[in-house]
């Protein structure tokens, strides 16, 4: 049960992040086919409802409105987490979708992040997984 809450909890948290996007007509249209899958009956209203979230979102990115932005991450993370525990067969097409759409966002939201780099002479780098802030005198 609590892989199925960390990755209702991963899918929700990129969804949000892909609705500001260009990978959120993938992201979209992923999921919808998903549910479309498991329950066809309610498929048109799933888009719907992405689609209102991202206007929603959209909005509370301008207005700066991480509240507003928090919610809706919980409510997809809600209605992801339902889907999966009636039909865990569909935890294998949502990671592989996340790893299509935000491989780096997926694995960030799973705490599975990897960075690599290589400097030769008198190159630098900087690298986080997270906000960085450097300065140099």
């Amino acid at each position: 049960m609590s892989e199925i809450i960390e990755l209702a909890r991963t899918a929700g948290t990129t969804l949000v992040t892909l609705m500001t996007s260009e990978a959120w007509t993938r992201m979209r249209n992923g999921l919808v086919s998903l549910w479309h899958t498991v329950h066809p009956e309610s498929a048109g209203t799933v888009e719907e409802d992405l689609e209102a979230s991202r206007s929603d979102v959209l909005a509370a990115q301008s207005n700066n409105d991480e509240a507003l932005a928090q919610e809706i991450r919980m409510e997809w993370q809600s209605r992801v987490r339902r889907l999966l525990t009636e039909h865990p067969e569909a935890a294998t097409s949502l990671r592989q979708l996340l790893d299509e759409v935000a491989p780096a966002e997926s694995a960030h939201a799973a705490g599975g992040i990897h960075l690599q780099a290589k400097a030769s002479g008198k190159g630098r780098v900087y690298q986080a997984g997270r906000d960085q802030h450097i300065t140099e005198r």
